[in-house]
């Protein structure tokens, strides 16, 4: 019975979190679950801990150590000394066999130690904190990739989406003319190659809308992936394609100031340059001495038999303090060639956070151009389509009218078509483009 209950419980356990994951995400919901769950999230999040960690253990090395030692010794074979024989009223020059001390001992011993200083220990907090800022500094970069990941996914499911039922809805369309046509040619009223090229047509139509709904599964599972979940989870998009592109199609992002100093990579490239002054500092720090003290105290216990834990046993008991102190005299030159290689590593650190400023005005000119081409283009695409559309629509009634010929309408729905999803793509590009710029300036909006 109690082990009935204890899978019971599992049971409700694992039901309990698998109903914490939703199956309807707005994009903003997404990314907020995603920086939560995402695996890359989480593990940059748990190497924050750990560099916390190791701080207090750096931290630790300057503070009061105490540790004990047992030493249990039993001579199966006790050694031999040999001294002169007229100790023991023998004759000069000759040696007597004596065995010194007793064939088991105890000793237990407790030492107390402090590091009164060490130039190392110094550099090393130093080190410490730098490395917890580049943790957390590596937290905000996965963080920044991680919801870019999931705007790009989540816009290629829609998409996805959008053009299933745009194939859909043009089948549709163009499967009833292609019966009409049908009816007027066998009437003999059409030539064939009319029909045919309608049949084309569909045909084309029907191969794409395949390979959309494959996509659509795709681009699903992507998603599913970058939020941290199971990749064949069923989830519901609640924003649209367009929505999207058209609440964020904004002018501020364009004019901001391009400040290299708040963003990211700048400041890795910064805490790189940082931590190698501290090993610049650490090696000259070599050169230092390094000073600490001790106490220490124990008992020894001696006896050829195992009477340790007796009331009996006598114990002798022993206690000393004092100082240990490390003078750096002479390296044959390695550490001068140490310190030599610490200033090397300093100067390209230099030089490439110089690289990485002038890298991230550059990037940053580049995503403002690409962000305002797309919203530009995305105008330019939505108006072509509109006239895309009117061009199919009058073709459309010529060739019933019998005024344009069947290469002409097909060659009006290809257009078409093609300006469906020219526009789609348009509609992802600002929203990618919005992303990608946010991401290299570190300045998020809300979607």
């Amino acid at each position: 019975m109690k082990h009935i209950l204890i899978v019971i419980s599992i049971l409700s356990f694992s039901l309990g979190n698998s109903q914490d994951i939703p199956n309807a995400f707005s994009l903003q919901e997404a990314i907020d679950y995603a920086l939560q769950n995402n695996r890359q999230a989480k593990n940059a999040a748990r190497d924050i801990e750990a560099a916390k960690k190791q701080k207090w253990e750096t931290t630790t090395i300057g503070l009061p150590q105490l540790n004990a030692t047992v030493n249990y010794q039993n001579f199966l074979k006790q050694q031999v000394s040999l001294v002169p024989a007229e100790f023991f009223g023998g004759e000069p020059g000759e040696f007597a066999e004596v065995i010194f001390g007793t064939q088991q001992n105890v000793n237990a011993t407790a030492t107390l130690s402090q590091l009164l200083f060490d130039g190392s220990y110094l550099v090393g907090l130093q080190s410490a904190k730098v490395f917890l800022e580049i943790s957390k500094n590596a937290k905000e970069k996965t963080d920044l990739e991680v919801r870019k990941g999931i705007i790009n996914a989540y816009g290629n499911v829609l998409l996805a989406k959008e053009s299933v039922l745009i194939y859909e809805k043009n089948i549709t369309v163009l499967q009833k003319n292609l019966d009409e046509v049908t009816k007027i040619y066998e009437n003999g009223l059409e030539e064939e190659e009319s029909v045919e090229q309608l049949q084309i047509t569909l045909s084309n139509l029907k191969s794409s809308l395949n390979n959309a709904k494959r996509l659509r599964d795709i681009a699903y599972q992507m998603l599913n992936v970058a939020l941290g979940i199971d990749y064949n989870s069923a989830i519901t998009l609640t924003d649209d394609l367009e929505s999207l592109a058209e609440n964020h199609i904004s002018l501020e992002a364009l004019t901001q100031a391009n400040d290299v100093t708040s963003t990211i990579d700048y400041k890795i490239a910064e805490n790189d340059k940082v931590s190698k002054e501290l090993l610049l500092k650490l090696e000259k720090s070599k050169a230092l001495p390094q000073l600490s003290a001790f106490l220490n105290g124990g008992y020894l216990g001696f006896s050829n038999e195992f009477t340790f834990l007796d009331r009996e046993q006598d114990w002798a008991g022993f206690s000393s303090f004092g100082f240990n102190l490390n003078l750096p005299i002479f390296s044959s030159g390695g550490r001068s060639a140490a310190t030599q290689r610490a200033k090397i590593n300093l100067e390209k650190s230099i030089d490439q956070l110089t690289e990485t400023e002038q890298r991230l005005l550059l990037e940053i000119e580049t995503a403002k151009s690409n962000y305002k081409f797309a919203t530009e283009d995305y105008y330019n695409k939505k108006q072509n389509l509109s006239l895309a559309e009117r061009i199919e629509q009058k073709n459309q009634t010529k060739f019933f009218e019998g005024i344009a010929s069947s290469f002409e309408l097909r060659q009006a729905q290809t257009q078409l078509y093609s300006a469906q999803q020219e526009l789609l793509q348009t509609m992802l590009n600002v929203i990618n483009s919005k992303a990608e710029l946010e991401t290299i300036t570190n300045t998020t909006s809300n979607f």
